[in-house]
């Protein structure tokens, strides 16, 4: 689905519940609904969408690159050097110029999650009445076009790659962040050569040793790797602006009785959840898989978090898959399925791979050896 068949969804969503516009803050709904990644940081960007038409609010420096990336039908171009009088400067005070060209007393579509407070003032200060988009844009990009799972593959693929690339060059010595640029110049190599013009999106992390593998997000620093170590490798790869994530718990030399132990406790658990999940069945029942398998082996008070997440645009979406979720789970849904144990004075563990929920089956897009033989280096 193209951004302008999304942006008819919103307004369908728009008109149901009588809104005239919706403001749209967070930056990935930004990308999803107009094709426009941009840095944001200090220079907010706003997008407004109406009945018939869309517009951003936007710094001069990102005003060309919204020219090329959207179908917007305005730009409102706010200047940090001001060349003429007629050049404004207030983000804010073109928001109010959109404002007043809605109808007076309307109501105004917001992310109660994402718009910063002083612009929920501002709008109601206007006069309208504000209602939250978020849940529906949340259920929009839940359900992944045709389009974006075959980006999502792509990338699930070149995840696999960049993980085999670290763990098959990991070794005693070498630091953590030495281990990871082995992925990372896969990736830069490989898209380079064989994707033209296309965007990489990466994230990365392998804490070693029990203290860091018991921080289950915690970036790779400069700490040697030993002999003896326990590590989490984590990745993330966006291609194009969707991403697929590949986890592997791997051991510099021979695991204890212990930490063998865990390890297929672990295992286990991931096993039942992606043996488990699909169509039809609800999130909090893929995660009673996993939390069953651990807590029969006795390590339940060690679980730390969910047992999965969503992934597409960001590095977390919803929906999730934890414990108080009774979401039914649709065809077009991505998780990362990544159940972990973490046991002081033994280590961390936690696997993690990609699914793409289908009618005719579950499909794991990410792959890499998950046993114990595989995983001592």
């Amino acid at each position: 689905m193209t951004e302008s068949g999304r942006i008819e969804n919103l307004r369908r969503v728009m008109e149901a519940k009588c809104m005239d516009a919706s403001i749209i803050f967070n930056f990935e709904n930004q990308y999803y609904f107009s094709g426009l990644k941009a840095i944001t940081y200090s220079r907010p960007i706003i997008l407004i969408v109406e009945k018939t038409q869309y517009s951003l609010i936007i710094p001069k420096l990102e005003e060309n690159h919204a020219q090329v990336k959207t179908d917007a039908d305005h730009l409102h171009v706010y200047h940090e050097v001001q060349t003429s009088a007629d050049q404004r400067t207030s983000y804010q005070a073109l928001l109010d110029d959109v404002l007043e060209g809605l109808p007076a007393a309307g109501i105004v579509g917001i992310e109660y999650s994402s718009l910063p407070a002083e612009l929920v003032f501002a709008i109601q200060d206007k006069g309208f009445e504000l209602e939250d988009i978020g849940s529906d844009i949340v259920a929009m990009r839940a359900v992944k076009s045709d389009e974006e799972i075959s980006m999502i593959r792509e990338s699930g693929e070149l995840v696999s790659r960049a993980l085999e690339e670290t763990v098959e060059n990991t070794a005693s010595g070498l630091t953590e962040m030495e281990i990871d640029h082995f992925g990372n110049q896969y990736l830069f190599d490989t898209i380079s050569r064989e994707y033209p013009a296309s965007t990489l999106d990466y994230f990365v992390m392998s804490p070693s040793g029990i203290e860091r593998t018991n921080m289950p997000h915690v970036f790779s620093n400069t700490k040697q790797i030993s002999d003896g170590d326990i590590i989490i490798h984590s990745r993330q790869v966006g291609l194009n602006g969707y991403r697929a994530e590949c986890e592997r718990t791997l051991f510099v030399g021979e695991p204890t009785e212990q930490q063998k132990e865990i390890f297929d406790v672990m295992m286990r658990a991931q096993q039942a959840a992606l043996d488990f999940i699909s169509v039809d069945v609800t999130a909090k029942a893929v995660n009673q898989q996993a939390l069953d398998v651990i807590v029969k082996a006795g390590y339940g008070q060690y679980i730390a978090h969910r047992t999965g997440h969503g992934i597409g645009i960001g590095l977390h979406e919803a929906p999730s898959l934890r414990f108080d979720n009774d979401l039914v789970l649709k065809s077009g849904m991505v998780f990362c399925v990544e159940p972990g144990i973490y046991v002081p004075g033994v280590g961390g563990f936690r696997h993690s791979d990609t699914v793409v929920l289908k009618e005719e089956g579950t499909e794991i897009i990410t792959g890499y050896p998950r046993n114990l033989g595989q995983l001592v280096v």
